[in-house]
């Protein structure tokens, strides 16, 4: 199963977007949830090799038998005891989700290019800009605004990524 799910990432998205479009139109998906089960769907390949790669390399496999000694469950040890020790790849993925998410312009280009009313801030950056004319005004404004809120994110979870990189430095 994981490699199914790994094939995933060697798959241009160029190679798929007819089909994803025509797919997504006759299925009456053209629109915010239909965009929302894409980007899950596309996020979770590269999430996924991220997380095992993370947790064969970062997470001792002692832990779990120390936690299976004294009685303690996979969920239990699962929730208790992993996952806080994932903290920097919840912060990485987070991060590199949130960027790709928030700058990605073709699959809204394709998918919400019926309304622009539902349409995300690069296609309306796109529209500020022509072949004959450019409205700089609204143009840059809208850059900062972007640069701004992914900027915010990436500030309040670095420390979990720079922790996460000098855990193992230090015994």
């Amino acid at each position: 199963m994981y490699s199914f799910l790994i094939l995933g990432i060697f798959v241009p998205f160029q190679v798929i977007m007819i089909p994803i479009t025509t797919m997504m139109t006759k299925l009456g998906l053209s629109n915010i949830p239909g965009l929302i089960i894409l980007y899950l769907a596309y996020a979770i390949p590269q999430t996924l090799f991220l997380y095992v790669g993370y947790i064969k390399t970062s997470i001792p496999e002692e832990l779990d038998e120390a936690a299976e000694i004294d009685g303690c469950g996979k969920f239990r040890m699962y929730f208790q005891i992993a996952f806080p020790l994932m903290k920097p790849m919840h912060a990485t993925t987070l991060i590199i989700n949130a960027l790709w998410l928030w700058n990605d312009f073709l699959l809204p280009l394709l998918i919400l290019n019926k309304d622009n009313s539902n349409w995300t801030l690069p296609l309306f950056q796109y529209n500020y800009q022509g072949q004959y004319f450019s409205d700089y005004g609204p143009s840059f404004a809208s850059y900062v605004v972007g640069i701004i809120v992914i900027l915010i994110v990436y500030l309040i979870f670095q420390k979990n990524i720079i922790s996460g990189m000098t855990n193992g430095s230090v015994k």
